[in-house]
């Protein structure tokens, strides 16, 4: 029959089983209501019968009574195939019980018991299964009662140190530590009352007596209850999981530190991100030591018999007594580590080792030494164990990497140092890569720094002082800057400029763009105009970087491809009459910080970047007042992932302030502009070139209109005799007459009139002649035959420099003549006392 109960599952409980009771010959003496229901065949027609005709094969009952000689003093079990009422086979299991001990005869009864033949091996299975799992230990089992007591435990619950021979009801907080113990009971307790099983519980597990990390457990369970629902108690499962946890830690430390050492290309910052996954997730301190050389992005010396000098660099965690950077404390190497003199054996130990002046020196006798693959190392006060990994690269010995354990922690062993030497293995190898990029980089920035011009100058038309700040390793550096070119007439040029992109092809643009706008300069064109030269030679640079896919000529070398772009300011000023005029190629508009304290940024129309091209570009002009200043910069100063470009320009104003640029030499100020823009973090160069506007007093300059007479050479001798004897420069009397003479007597004979003659005394004596014609002179070598031609050799020879520009309105063809020692330094004071 079938269970009246769904919970009562036993099959010959005696609530639902089909009973009977024969005699000691087979006849069947009672049948029971449960045995009715499973056969369809009533009492009154079984009684009094042989069991033999309720069998479906009556022959076979001599194989069911064979089934005896399993018996026990308690009975015996059996299968069998019945007949149904219907006529259809039944298949049993049974226990047949001795309800006498048959010592009389005619006196034996039995109890049968019987269920169907799959509820019956249902129970066998259900009942082998809860055997076995008791009886395993390789998962602690144990069953809970309502007050978290245990009831039944598996042979090995939790076969740890400080585990009690005897379990049975004791509770988790008896032998393991109260917060392990109380976390464990809180989830069992959860169990029981919601009924909700509990997945994959991660927790740890330190019995009383073993105080060290102990185990991880993973625990399951799930709530037991009575025959008719009321909760019994919980039954959990716990799985140590202690391998498979620190393998998973280990693999993820290992991806944490691939990590940290893929973050930057400084040396210093590879290591200290190295040091902080290291401590304390591994040890609860690391160290690490590279050689000298390695953090200036030297060489390190080859694997032969040398002593590497190794700087404590960085000390990441909580440092154990004498560990600090910059320093190193060794203790001896055990005998036990070494071969007795010091030297570490294959098996391990670390090579001998002594501290010299701050340095630890590692000796490596031979090659052989130099490839040990780890070393212990000794340990330090407040640490237990230690162990050291060589940093090794390309055949190179950069450094170790060193971990302190110390405190409750397990001690270091061999899992730990296989870790180590993977980690430290990466971390060489990144290490190396980053001291070739440092290598590269001071090569680079060196370069670029020696094509910038000093950052400081002065000159009769302004005072000028510059920052330059290169980008931070991981953005190489860029192409940014500047630079102040003296030009004719005591005017001065000013540019700021910036190549796209970064790395040693920026900083090579930057170099020939900035040697073309000196070179253009000096022509004395006008800033739109050269701008417009500058941008042909942006695209003749690139359309050479196309040809030949990239490559140039036959020597096989990979150019830099794509397209090439700069941004340019470029502004020239008039100390005479305090005009600024300027063009900017895409560049952001300088910012001119006035005489009464105002920030001001003139109304520039910046034209396409270089490298556009086909577009014009427009020049603008600013009068600058005396002792104003005028700030060019980059767009690394005013662009820094802060904000947008206005609040960068509005942030550069209230600098520019602070830093009191009016108040202060400028060479002082600059610093303080820039104060808070870290070297080394920057994602962009930062350029900042400031200029303070400088007059020259009308006293200092003299002009004259002259007709296209040749007798009017004569009257502009005397002139400039009489306005040199004014400024007390008699002594340059005599040259400057025969350059007056001979610039005066050119533009009348070839060009005509008029002509205008001025003489400017700023820093140097200029002579300027300017006429109404485009042609420029030029000086050729004279025959010894010939009677003229000689006159610009001549202005050459008794002139400091000379030139000539084109002007609105002709040209202008200078002399400039150095003043005497005693005259340059009131000159210049002249030029300044009019701020």
């Amino acid at each position: 029959m079938r269970a009246t109960d769904s919970n009562q599952d036993y099959p010959f409980a005696i609530a639902n089983s089909a009973a009977a009771v024969l005699d000691g010959t087979g006849t069947v003496l009672a049948w029971t209501g449960p045995a009715e229901a499973l056969l369809e065949r009533p009492s009154a027609d079984v009684c009094g019968r042989s069991a033999r005709e309720l069998l479906a094969d009556a022959s076979t009952w001599d194989a069911v009574l064979a089934q005896r000689t399993q018996s026990t003093a308690d009975g015996w079990e059996g299968r069998a195939t019945l007949r149904h009422g219907s006529g259809r086979a039944v298949d049993i299991g049974f226990r047949a019980l001795p309800l006498t001990d048959g010592s009389r005869a005619g006196t034996a009864r039995w109890l049968v018991l019987a269920a169907p033949a799959e509820l019956d091996a249902q129970w066998r299975q259900d009942h082998a299964f809860t055997q076995e799992l008791f009886l395993q230990g390789r998962v602690g089992l144990a069953v809970f009662d309502a007050g978290m007591r245990l009831l039944r435990t598996n042979t090995h619950l939790l076969p740890y140190t400080g585990m009690p021979p005897e379990l049975n009801g004791r509770r988790l907080a008896d032998f393991l530590w109260e917060e392990d113990a109380r976390a464990i009971e809180e989830q069992l307790r959860e169990v029981l009352h919601t009924g909700t099983p509990l997945v994959g519980f991660h927790t740890a597990a330190r019995t009383l007596d073993d105080p060290r990390s102990g185990r991880v457990l993973t625990v399951q369970a799930f709530r037991l209850q009575e025959p008719y629902g009321d909760p019994m108690g919980v039954a959990a499962v716990f799985t140590d999981v202690t391998d498979h946890e620190r393998s998973r830690g280990r693999l993820d430390l290992l991806y944490r530190a691939t990590a940290a050492l893929t973050g930057s290309l400084s040396v210093l910052r590879t290591i200290e991100d190295l040091g902080g996954v290291l401590a304390p997730a591994l040890g609860d301190c690391a160290a690490v030591d590279l050689a000298q050389t390695v953090l200036t992005g030297g060489e390190p010396p080859p694997g032969e018999r040398y002593a590497l000098m190794l700087v404590r660099t960085v000390v990441a965690g909580a440092p154990a007594d004498g560990l600090r950077t910059g320093t190193t404390h060794v203790s001896p190497v055990p005998a036990a580590a070494g071969t007795g003199d010091g030297r570490s054996d294959r098996s391990g130990g670390q090579p001998p080792v002594r501290e010299c002046g701050g340095l630890l020196v590692v000796d490596l006798a031979d090659q052989q030494g130099a490839q040990e693959d780890h070393a212990w190392a000794a340990a330090v006060p407040g640490a237990h164990s230690a162990m050291t990994a060589p940093l090794r690269a390309r055949g190179k010995m950069l450094g170790a990497l060193t971990l302190w354990r110390g405190g409750d922690r397990p001690r270091l062993d061999e899992d730990d140092l296989a870790l180590l030497e993977e980690i430290a293995s990466r971390a060489a190898m990144a290490v190396d890569n980053a001291r070739r990029f440092t290598k590269e980089r001071l090569t680079a920035v060196g370069l670029q720094r020696s094509l910038l011009p000093p950052a400081t100058s002065e000159t009769p038309a302004l005072e000028a002082a510059s920052v330059y700040l290169p980008a931070d390793a991981d953005s190489g550096v860029g192409g940014d800057w500047f630079d102040v070119v003296p030009l004719s007439s005591a005017r001065v040029a000013l540019v700021v400029g910036d190549v796209a992109g970064h790395g040693l092809h920026a900083t090579a643009m930057m170099g020939r763009l900035r040697s073309a706008v000196r070179a253009l300069a000096d022509l004395e064109l006008e800033p739109d105009e050269l701008l417009v030269h500058v941008d042909d030679l942006v695209l003749q640079v690139a359309a050479e970087a196309e040809t030949e896919d990239g490559r140039h000529g036959t020597d096989d070398v990979t150019r830099p491809g794509g397209p090439v772009a700069a941004t340019c300011l470029y502004a020239v000023y008039d100390p005479l009459t305090r005009q600024c005029v300027m063009a900017s190629a895409g560049h952001p508009p300088p910012a001119v910080v006035g005489g009464d304290g105002v920030v001001t940024y003139p109304e520039l129309s910046p034209g396409p970047p270089l490298g556009v091209g086909g577009w014009p570009f427009e020049q603008a002009e600013v009068e600058l007042a005396p002792g104003s200043v005028l700030a060019m910069y980059t767009d690394g100063l005013i662009e820094r992932g802060e904000g947008d470009i206005d609040e960068g320009m509005r942030d550069l104003a209230d600098r520019l302030l602070r830093a009191d640029v009016l108040g202060r030499p400028l060479r002082d100020a600059r610093h303080d502009i820039v104060a808070g823009l870290p070297p080394g973090r920057l994602r962009d160069d930062v350029t900042l070139l400031l200029a303070r506007a400088r007059t020259v007093p009308a006293d200092a300059s003299a002009t004259w209109q002259l007709d296209a007479d040749p007798a009017v050479v004569a009257d502009a001798r005397q002139l400039v005799v009489a306005q040199l004897a004014r400024w007390g420069l008699d002594e340059l009397a005599f040259t400057t007459e025969l350059i007056v003479s001979e610039l005066v007597t050119n533009a009348i004979r070839y060009a005509g009139g008029p002509v205008q003659l001025r003489l400017i005394r700023a820093g140097a004596l200029t002579c300027e002649v300017s006429d109404p014609s485009n042609s420029q002179p030029r000086m050729r070598r004279a025959r010894a035959s010939e009677e003229g031609g000689r006159g610009l050799y001549l202005v050459a020879q008794l002139s400091h420099r000379w030139g000539s520009r084109y002007t609105r309105d002709g040209k202008t063809v200078w002399s400039e003549q150095t003043l005497p020692l005693n005259e340059r330094g009131t000159a210049t004071a002249a030029a300044g006392s009019s701020w």
